[in-house]
C-alpha cells in the first residue's frame, strides 16, 4: 500500500500564525499523547508510523510547503513537488505518476490519498488497512473513507451508501433539515480520503494526456484540469464504494474549531487573569502578552500580525485578510527557521533587510554567492563554522563577518546557532540564493587547518 498525503491550503483562516508559506499544518498548537507540542503533519505522520500499516508514504505539495515539510520530518520522506498549484486532480495525478515511473510500483498495488491535516484518532488510520482489502478484493474502481456524523452538519459533504458499502450518491454541504435525513439514510461525511489501484490512477492519467516518463507529466502538468479529484473523477465514476469510520474526526480549519483540541495552557510568552473563560491565546512574539476578563475569544500574535477575535466571529476572518499581501514575516526552512525583523527602503533607492535565523544543530545553510546584495552576519548564540570563499572559521556568540556581493559563504552548525543578518543592496530576497554551488553544500574539513577561530 502506498499513502499519499496531500498538504496544501493557503492558511488564510488561521492567520496570522499560518500563511500562504505555513499553512494550518505546520503551526505547533496541538499536544501529543506524551504532553510535547506538534503540528498536524507531525501528528498524523506520527500516528501513520505507529499504527503498523506497511505502506510507502509521500507528501505531494507545492514548492512554498517543501521547507517546512523537510523541517518538521526531516529528509527521509518523499516529496512530491508540484510544478504549479492546480487542485487535487492534477495533485493527484502527479503522485500516481511518481509512484509508477519513479518509484517502479507494481500497478496492482492500493494508492490511499488522504488529506495532510485531520485530527482524528488512531483508530482512523486502521480504516486504512479495510481500505487496502476493499481495492485489492475489487469492491469497486474507488474505495473512500466515510466518518459517521455526530451532528447534522452543513460544512461538509455528505456519502449516501446503498446495499452495504456501495455508494448511490454525493450531497455537498447541505441545509441541516436535509443533513438530518441523509444521517438517517447512513450518509456518512466525505472526509477527502480515497483510495484505488495505480493502474486505475494511471488509466485516468493516460486519458488526459500522454506521457512516458514522470518528467513528462511535469512538463504537461498545466495540461491538466485545474479541478477537484472529486469533480473530475469521483463524482461521475459508476464503481464507488465506502468504508465507514467510526471515531473523532475534526476538521481543523478555523481559529473556533481548532481551539477545541488545543490546551488550556497559553502557548508562548502568555499571562491571563483567573477570570478569563473559555479563551486560548498564542503569541509567538519575544513580548509579553497580557490577556485580562476576556470571554469565548482567541488571541494570537506573531511576526505577522496580531488578531484579537471573539471565536464565533473568528471563522469569518478570510475576507478581512484576502487583501493583505504582506510577505510572511516567519518562514520555516529545512535548517531551521527565520523570522524578519525590519525592512528599510533608503534614500538613495538602496534597500536593507534584517533577518534572525535559527539553525538547528547539524543543519547547513547552502554555499552561495550573491550579484545584488552584501551581508553582515552576527552569530548571537551557539557555535558554528563559517566559510568564507573556502576558508573555514569557528564562530561564537559576538562574531560578526561582512560578506561582499559576489563572495562565496556558507554556514554549519555545530550546536542550535541563532545569528542576525543584515542584507544590504539594491535587489533583496527574502531568502535562497541568486548563485549556488552546483546546489550542493561546501564546507572544508572543520577539523583541518583550514579552519580558523576569528581573532
Amino acid at each position: 500500500m502506498n499513502i499519499i498525503l496531500l498538504s496544501g491550503g493557503s492558511g488564510k483562516r488561521l492567520w496570522p500564525l499560518s500563511n500562504e508559506i505555513r499553512s494550518k499544518q505546520f503551526l505547533k498548537i496541538v499536544k501529543s499523547e506524551n504532553g510535547e507540542i506538534e503540528s498536524m503533519v507531525q501528528r498524523v505522520y506520527r500516528q501513520i508510523k505507529t499504527a503498523d500499516i506497511d505502506a510507502e508514504i509521500a507528501i505531494a505539495t507545492g514548492e512554498t510547503q517543501v521547507e517546512a515539510i523537510k523541517n518538521q520530518l526531516g529528509n527521509k520522506v518523499a516529496v512530491i513537488v508540484e510544478p504549479e498549484r492546480r487542485n487535487t486532480f492534477p495533485a493527484i495525478m502527479l503522485s500516481a505518476a511518481y509512484l509508477y515511473f519513479k518509484k517502479k510500483c507494481p500497478e496492482n498495488e492500493t494508492v490511499v490519498i488522504l488529506p495532510v491535516d485531520p485530527y482524528v484518532d488512531d483508530k482512523y488510520f486502521q480504516v486504512l488497512k479495510s481500505l487496502d482489502s476493499a481495492v485489492q478484493n475489487n469492491s469497486a474502481d474507488l474505495v473512500l473513507m466515510g466518518v459517521k456524523p455526530t451532528y447534522p452538519s452543513e460544512k461538509y459533504g455528505y456519502i449516501i451508501p446503498e446495499n452495504g458499502c456501495s455508494v448511490r450518491e454525493f450531497k455537498e454541504k447541505p441545509d441541516a433539515e436535509t443533513a438530518e435525513n441523509l444521517i438517517a439514510q447512513g450518509g456518512l461525511w466525505n472526509c477527502g480520503v480515497v483510495s484505488a489501484k495505480l493502474s486505475y490512477l494511471m488509466e485516468i492519467l493516460r486519458s488526459k494526456i500522454e506521457c512516458n516518463s514522470y518528467a513528462e507529466v511535469l512538463e504537461k502538468y498545466s495540461e491538466l484540469e485545474k479541478n477537484s479529484f472529486d469533480y473530475v473523477v469521483l463524482e461521475k465514476s459508476g464503481s464507488v464504494a465506502v468504508v465507514p469510520y467510526d471515531g473523532e474526526w475534526k476538521d481543523l480549519g478555523t481559529w473556533n474549531t481548532l481551539t477545541e483540541v488545543m490546551d488550556n495552557v497559553p502557548i508562548g510568552d502568555v499571562k491571563m487573569s483567573d477570570d478569563c473563560v473559555n479563551t486560548h491565546v498564542v503569541n509567538e512574539l519575544e513580548i509579553p502578552v497580557v490577556v485580562m476578563g476576556a470571554k469565548d475569544m482567541v488571541i494570537a500574535a506573531s511576526p505577522d500580525g496580531i488578531l484579537v477575535a471573539d471565536k464565533v466571529q473568528s471563522s469569518y476572518i478570510k475576507k478581512y485578510v484576502d487583501d493583505l499581501n504582506m510577505r510572511p514575516m516567519f518562514e520555516e526552512r529545512s535548517w531551521g527557521d527565520y523570522r524578519v525583523l525590519d525592512f528599510v527602503v533608503n534614500d538613495d533607492g538602496s534597500k536593507s533587510l534584517t533577518k534572525r535565523k535559527k539553525i538547528l544543530k547539524g543543519r547547513c545553510l547552502e554555499y552561495q554567492s550573491h550579484r545584488n546584495r552584501s551581508e553582515v552576519i552576527t552569530v548571537i548564540s551557539g557555535k558554528c563554522i563559517i566559510t568564507i570563499n573556502g576558508r573555514a572559521h569557528e564562530a561564537y556568540a559576538g562574531d560578526t563577518y561582512a560578506v561582499a556581493e559576489g563572495v562565496w559563504h556558507g554556514l554549519e552548525a555545530v550546536e542550535d546557532t541563532e545569528i542576525i543578518e543584515v542584507q544590504v543592496g539594491e535587489e533583496l530576497i527574502a531568502d535562497g540564493t541568486e548563485q549556488s554551488q552546483n546546489g550542493k553544500e561546501y564546507y572544508p574539513n572543520k577539523n583541518s587547518d583550514s579552519t580558523e577561530r576569528k581573532k
